[in-house]
């Protein structure tokens, strides 16, 4: 009996990065585009990689998997995460 395998997916959407935010956190604006609030100033790479930290854990993804494409030093960028399933999505406009 063969064993049924889900295939894990690759996410690509846009996130708009606020720092030295109060409260760090993720917001979902609308359908591929994510608000994520992080205590870091942009400098010397700290809001980018708290940023990733933040959406690894949203996720349930581990650090590596998550991946800034463009916008490395903008307010606006586009993150890819590896090995996604549909099941592990968090629900459209939920806080978390």
């Amino acid at each position: 009996m063969k064993k049924i395998r889900s295939e894990a997916e690759t996410l690509l959407f846009k996130v708009r990065v606020k720092t030295k935010s109060s409260r760090p956190g993720v917001e979902v604006l609308g359908n591929d585009e994510l608000l994520v609030r992080v205590r870091a100033a942009p400098e010397r790479g700290q809001a980018n990689e708290e940023l990733c930290q933040l959406l690894a854990r949203y996720f349930n993804r581990p650090r590596q998997a998550v991946t800034i494409i463009s916008g490395v030093t903008s307010s606006s960028k586009r993150v890819v995460i590896e090995g996604v399933e549909s099941a592990s999505k968090p629900a459209s406009g939920g806080k978390k």
